[in-house]
């Protein structure tokens, strides 16, 4: 393996480039000592720095990995790579201890047990855990291929586990975005065409709404960590506001210039009262409105687009009547017009009708904000927005609006899908989407396949699928395992005709990083077979799995991923940092293996096939389909087709492949030929008042229904209607410590949160003889069914956070890890799954209705 070698003098200064994330992890001095045997003893002492990537962390970070005669001592940020800067957070440096964590797998496990209950197993060699997994593989795959699931936590070669694998076995992929924030994804690819949430241009904006946004602890859209806040810090330099909206004041603390404590699941009660003062006081962006969005299209008395010859009409002005907007010379957004006989309105009127009942009096009882506080916001966002103002970019004159928002996992609540509408609907008011400095969803602007196809989605009768997807429960689908573990325990209620078999799972642990643990254990425990792929025995693996396959952490090849900072084009790829310790195996080599076992490597429509469609192998470095490659050459036949010349060894060297700036006709949605792409931006969705009307004709129950709405409305969500006694409501929160639920065990980052506990406003705990420290019984209610399930868990009392709200991270809960034991429950054991708790698009709420009292 190719790595960068240096010499005392020049490992200093590499030091100082990144000596913050040194002097933070404390390792500035001498380097960590005999932590393993080397890999070969060394008759010249070797001192070097090989490039890699976080392996922990979502925004997969450079690193440079120091081995001292052979031997991998210390973890530093790469200077190199755009997302880092040569900084890394805790678990960053922390995962050195995962590297080395004699608690690890050792060699792959089958059970001897019953499942439901602890595991015991007994070690098996490679080719036989792979012979039994691969022969259920080859099972279903002859009987029906629908009985195969594949399931992943996070994995870090999309390309490769999620596309090539999956296609090649004929697997249902499942993800997890039902539980990070796809209710926000499905808003934004629906409504504006990009797949992301929400962030600003922080290199352009002045002003920024922080919804949900752990400022300084927590990644944002698509980021873990790092590179926001670094963007964040760079920005409030040059004068940024930031007004933090949230619960809990998190982490804004200095960072943020005002904090409204808004009453959890009321955002988009807030975000329609924003727009009732921008309508009102017509702060608006007309010629946005006009030319880029469906907010001219008339609407009709029962909700539909007037339409003639199939395209949807407008009102001209000139000539007092409707037409195609192409044909019309001046199209207007306000008014009430009749055609045929028939009233219509154009749909930014309908919108501005419907704004009627959100005023900021009526909002402020909804949300706990003041009315003036709302008000208020809502006319600094428009001042702000500088409405009508351009800059010259690239050479490129565009639009100006120097305010946006941030939002990611607020979006999983109950309301998520219309909550994300809402916000976004404040920001298309003032023309700031895709403009200078204003709201973005993704690096560049690109219009995934799903803005078309969440508008034409085409419901059907039953018999379903386990996942529920064109279904009258779930038109606009996430494609949630809670939903899969539903139906699993009960096929028939649902219309489901299968019931899948197998189980493969990948680095996921969904009894303690989804939705409701006792739900998510009784419906997995319904696979008749479960592999599961993890460097360590996870808590799921240990109730349901038939066989566990040691997965390599850091020491193997991995990607590609992207490493855009969000303004700069690059890619990177983890290279391993030293062999596959503890007998593990990269995840690449392993599906390598499974599809061989399982007859499904070569030829046509095979593993090798699909890798060369799914990584864009050209000639002359397309792989031959029959003969399996090394993985190392696989990689560099990727990056040759890229057009690296050097190949694999560009990464092997530098860690990542920065290309250069986006420039601006790529990055800003304005910037295209033609502006976004020629489409329109959905205001008024339609489609979804069409997909509401359909569901009940097909008998969907109002749970399921009620939200389908083609302007975003307020209800008052499900878990409100527990009883009286439950007074408290109950959110979640991620700690920048750690990583979901694989972290909590690095002793590096567990002590710095090494027990789980409940966050509560002083005032609350004293009137219910709370103490900070105390022991106390945290008990959830389902408000539909009546269920309840408690933890006890430590009290502290914090001030920055709602007196009617508690708060408790995730990544707590693990029991199979010696090193973890006894740092307090899960959070998902006091959340529930399936209606009332689910949004309408299947992603889960992680908001409930909690009563707390000392144990």
């Amino acid at each position: 393996m190719s790595s960068i070698r240096l010499g005392r003098r020049t490992l200093l200064k590499a030091a100082g480039a990144s000596g913050g994330a040194v002097a933070a992890a404390g390792l500035a001095g001498d380097p960590l000592a005999t932590l393993v045997r080397a890999e070969v003893p060394a008759a010249v002492p070797t001192d070097e720095l090989v490039p890699t990537l976080c392996w922990i962390g979502k925004q997969d970070c450079g690193i440079l990995a120091r081995k001292v005669n052979g031997r991998v001592v210390s973890l530093w940020g790469n200077p190199a790579h755009p997302r880092n800067n040569g900084t890394l957070c805790p678990k960053g440096v922390g995962q050195i201890t995962a590297l080395y964590d004699p608690h690890r797998l050792r060699s792959p496990l089958v059970r001897t047990n019953a499942k439901g209950v602890a595991g015991e197993w007994r070690p098996a060699g490679w080719d036989e855990a792979l012979g039994m997994i691969a022969a259920r593989i080859t099972d279903v795959r002859a009987r029906d291929k629908r009985l195969l699931i594949w399931q992943k936590g996070r994995s870090k070669a999309e390309a490769i586990y999620d596309t090539a694998f999956v296609n090649a076995i004929g697997a249902t992929k499942i993800g997890h975005g039902a539980y990070c924030s796809d209710a926000g994804y499905r808003a934004a690819e629906y409504t504006l065409g990009p797949q992301g949430v929400l962030h600003p241009d922080f290199r352009n904006t002045r002003y920024v709404l922080a919804w949900g946004w752990n400022v300084t602890n927590a990644g944002g859209n698509k980021l873990c960590w790092i590179t926001w806040p670094q963007q964040l810090a760079a920005a409030r330099e040059r004068g940024l506001r930031v007004v933090a909206i949230d619960p809990r004041l998190r982490g804004a603390g200095s960072f943020a210039d005002e904090w409204v404590p808004i009453r959890p699941g009321t955002d988009l009660a807030l975000a329609l009262g924003f727009s009732h003062v921008l309508v009102k006081d017509g702060t608006i962006d007309k010629e946005y409105l006009t030319r880029y969005t469906n907010a001219p299209f008339l609407v009709k008395a029962d909700g539909t687009f007037l339409r003639a010859s199939g395209k949807e009409q407008v009102w001209d002005k000139a000539r007092g009547a409707p037409a195609a907007f192409d044909a019309a010379a001046d199209p207007m957004l306000e008014g009430q017009y009749v055609s045929g006989g028939e009233a219509v309105r154009p749909a930014y009127q309908a919108f501005a009708d419907h704004l009627a009942s959100y005023a900021p009096e009526a909002v402020a009882t909804i949300t706990g904000v003041p009315a003036e506080q709302i008000a208020r916001i809502a006319r600094e966002l428009a001042a702000n927005a500088e409405i009508g103002s351009t800059k010259l970019v690239d050479g490129l004159r565009l639009p100006y609006r120097p305010v946006s928002a941030m939002a990611y996992h607020m979006s999983q609540q109950e309301l998520g899908f219309q909550a994300l509408r809402a916000m976004i609907g404040v920001f298309m008011l003032l023309g700031a989407v895709e403009a200078v400095g204003g709201v973005r969803v993704d690096a560049t602007y690109n219009v995934h396949g799903n803005f078309k196809a969440l508008d034409e989605v085409k419901i059907k009768d039953p018999p379903y699928d386990p996942l529920l997807r064109a279904s009258r429960y779930f038109p606009i689908n996430s494609v949630s395992p809670s939903v899969l573990a539903r139906t699993m325990l009960d096929p028939g209620r649902y219309g489901v005709d299968h019931v899948p078999e197998v189980l493969i799972l990948h680095m996921a642990n969904p009894l303690l990083a989804f939705g409701s643990q006792r739900l998510m254990k009784d419906g997995y425990a319904k696979f008749k077979f479960v592999a599961v792929i993890d460097p360590w025995l996870s808590e799921t693996a240990d109730l349901i799995a038939d066989v566990v396959l040691p997965a390599a952490t850091m020491e193997k090849y991995e990607g590609p991923v992207g490493a855009t900072d969000f303004y700069t084009n690059a890619t990177a790829l983890r290279t391993p940092i030293m062999q596959p310790l503890f007998g593990s195996r990269g995840e690449v080599d392993i599906y390598l293996d499974l599809a061989e076992k399982a007859g499904v490597l070569f030829g046509a429509g095979g593993f090798l096939d699909e890798l060369n469609k799914a990584l864009g192998l050209k000639a002359p470095y397309v792989l031959d389909t029959s003969a399996r490659p090394e993985v190392r050459d696989l990689f560099d036949r990727w990056a040759k087709s890229q057009g690296l010349a050097e190949g694999i060894a560009k990464f092997e060297k530098e860690g990542v492949w920065v290309r250069g700036a986006y420039p601006a006709k790529t990055y800003y949605g304005y910037a295209h030929t033609p502006p976004f792409d020629g489409i329109r931006h959905r205001l008024y969705g339609e489609s979804l008042l069409r997909y509401q009307r359909d569901m009940r004709a097909k008998g969907a129950d109002e749970a399921y229904w009620r939200d389908y709405t083609p302007l975003p409305t307020w209800r008052r969500p499900t878990m409100d209607g527990s009883p009286p006694d439950y007074d408290l409501t109950l959110i979640s929160f991620k700690l920048i410590e750690f990583k979901q639920s694989r972290t909590s065990f690095f002793p590096l980052v567990g002590e710095l949160a090494p027990r789980q506990r409940l966050e509560i406003n002083p005032r609350t705990a004293r009137a219910k003889g709370i103490a900070d420290g105390d022991d106390v019984w945290v008990e959830s209610h389902h408000a539909l069914t009546g269920q309840t399930q408690r933890v006890k868990v430590q009290a502290r009392l914090v001030e920055g956070i709602r007196p009617d709200v508690v708060g408790m991270p995730h990544h707590y809960g693990t029991w199979t890890h010696p090193l973890a034991k006894g740092q307090g429950p899960a959070a998902a054991e006091l959340f529930f799954g399936g209606e009332g708790y689910i949004t309408n698009t299947a992603d889960q709420s992680f908001q409930v209705k909690v009563r707390v009292t000392k144990a």
